[in-house]
């Protein structure tokens, strides 16, 4: 699927371009490509930035394919084809490493910019994720994910065994004010309703966040740990893990 108007694929590759903007309710997403060709297949990368403030690009994405894998490798081997809660679509990564995995079952995204969703639906992200939207197990719900967990479906089929979370920068640095709920006792106790017994709760950050383990165990999840992920320069990212009792 090839990209649509309005979006600005052939300025100078020499410096960053704005390929989409949009105002949302909450506030400014912005599309930025920097380098390359016209897409990621030519080398170029492209950046989403929220409110001024950077959240991912597509030039790497190891820690995003950590999320998912650790989550699953925190699950009991035997337990038959595990539901998966995606927060965040971000640039696709996660989704991508979910669906390439035959042992996940349901797989959902909840995703609260209609940019973003469009991006990959008929823009210039749809490249990396074509396939993986195509996918029968896959899903993707537009909402915000700190209120879906609290007001949404509550059906047997609404519970999921891994919930893995990439909205903000971490715990710490939240793009928004209201996502800071997300990572309260009421938050984590609203994760935790969406999972089954034994599910796993996965949550990447730039920066390791003593005080969100210290939360997590308060929240009454077990085997609380944090999986590092080493970057170019600065601060290894990580994916804090914890699971929901039986």
């Amino acid at each position: 699927m090839q990209p649509q108007p309005p979006y600005d694929l052939h300025a100078a590759a020499d410096r960053p371009v704005t390929v989409d903007r949009r105002e949302g309710p909450y506030g400014e997403v912005v599309l930025r490509r920097r380098g390359g060709g016209e897409g990621p297949s030519a080398g170029a990368v492209f950046e989403i930035i929220a409110n001024g403030c950077f959240l991912m690009d597509t030039s790497d994405g190891r820690s995003e394919r950590l999320l998912i894998r650790a989550a699953l490798d925190a699950l009991p081997a035997d337990r038959p084809s595990p539901a998966l809660l995606i927060g965040g679509l971000g640039v696709g990564f996660s989704l991508v490493e979910a669906v390439a995995e035959p042992r996940w079952g349901r797989i959902a995204v909840v995703e609260r910019e209609a940019a973003v969703i469009d991006w990959h639906r008929d823009g210039p992200l749809a490249a990396m994720t074509a396939d993986a939207l195509a996918d029968p197990r896959a899903e993707v719900v537009h909402a915000d994910l700190v209120e879906w967990l609290r007001t949404g479906p509550r059906t047997r089929a609404e519970t999921y065994d891994a919930l893995c979370l990439d909205i903000d920068n971490g715990p710490d640095w939240t793009v928004t004010e209201d996502n800071d709920g997300l990572y309260s006792p009421t938050g984590l106790a609203a994760c935790a309703a969406r999972l089954a017994p034994g599910g796993v709760l996965a949550v990447w950050s730039a920066q390791p966040s003593l005080a969100f383990e210290e939360s997590l165990r308060n929240a009454g999840f077990t085997r609380v740990r944090t999986e590092e992920v080493a970057v170019a320069r600065g601060v290894p990212d990580v994916v804090h893990l914890a699971v929901r009792g039986a």
